[in-house]
């Protein structure tokens, strides 16, 4: 496109364009005013710029009205072409269909929400879309975000907070915590009181290999402190040291009631008052009008639900 033509379409917008069309089709200043619930003025202003644009009058002013000069009637079709487009662009797009889709989607969610959704999400997935393919990648918060935003990843799945407006954020389940160690561990032989809960050495699990976290903050708080001596990055391989260990753990409570039990291991309401724990979808604000994101989104709820 040259500099000129670049030039030219600066000067116009889609307003310019629908006033043109209603000039052809009414041929009156005024009446296309009324219709368009503009001012004479404006529509006398959106001729001006049109005329600059095309570099022709277009429309002659006669006793009966405006009459289309030999450019604006050879303009008129490529002009509603163009604005038929934009119409279609800006219309609904068609019903997603999951049944007939071939689409895969791209999570991003630690291991904890992997565990407690991916088995539902993909039966159902394979009962309602079964030429669909679900992909789960282990993905923290920055890392996360930034795949959201390049397109990597469909949505996220996890704990955030103070995303940027580019984010949509919706809330999937509320989550809390319990402390949870091997059966037959003296915590549960005694009371349970914040002192007596730091005796014991702890695993934490972090991704960055970070030794304290939202546990030992509470404890700060009542001038304590506790003996951390594993952090893992997953909570599944944290579960398993504290099966062959004297170590305890306080994660989260929909991953121990689900899975503490296959390991041998019991769990009890945690020493100290710990912030609740929003877990959260995610997804780029692009795609909050996508037909295969949004129906994705409507299964996580679905399983969230009914997961126990």
């Amino acid at each position: 496109m040259s500099d000129i033509d670049e030039m030219k379409m600066r000067r116009l917008d889609l307003t310019s364009l629908l006033v043109f069309l209603a000039l052809m089709r009414l041929r009156k200043a005024t009446a296309v005013a009324e219709a368009m619930g503009l001012t004479q003025s404006s529509i006398s202003h959106t001729l001006g710029r049109l005329r600059d644009a095309f570099g022709d009058e277009l429309f002659l002013r006669r006793p009966h009205g405006l009459e289309p000069t030999a450019i604006a009637t050879g303009l008129e079709p490529r002009v509603r072409a163009a604005v038929d487009l934009l119409r279609e662009a800006l219309s609904d797009p068609s019903p997603f269909d999951a049944a007939t889709s071939t689409r895969t989607l791209r999570i991003g969610a630690f291991d904890a929400e992997q565990a407690l959704l991916a088995p539902g999400l993909i039966g159902g997935v394979r009962r309602q879309a079964p030429g669909m393919r679900v992909v789960m990648r282990p993905q923290g918060r920055d890392e996360g975000l930034a795949a959201l935003a390049s397109g990597e990843l469909d949505l996220l799945v996890g704990y955030f907070w103070r995303l940027d407006e580019e984010f949509s954020c919706e809330p999937l389940y509320a989550d809390s915590y319990l402390t949870v160690a091997r059966d037959g561990h003296p915590w549960f032989d005694g009371p349970a009181t914040p002192e007596r809960f730091c005796r014991f050495g702890h695993v934490v699990v972090s991704p960055r290999g970070d030794l304290s976290g939202v546990v030992d903050r509470s404890l700060q708080g009542l001038g304590l402190s506790r003996d951390v001596v594993a952090a893992l990055p997953h909570f599944l391989p944290a579960l398993a040291a504290l099966a062959g260990s004297d170590l305890v753990a306080t994660l989260p409570a929909r991953l121990v009631q689900r899975f503490a039990p296959g390991f041998g291991l019991r769990f009890s309401e945690p020493p100290v008052s710990l912030r609740a724990l929003p877990i959260t979808m995610v997804r780029h604000r692009r795609d909050l009008r996508s037909g295969p994101v949004g129906w994705l989104c409507g299964m996580l709820r679905e399983v969230s639900e009914s997961a126990p």
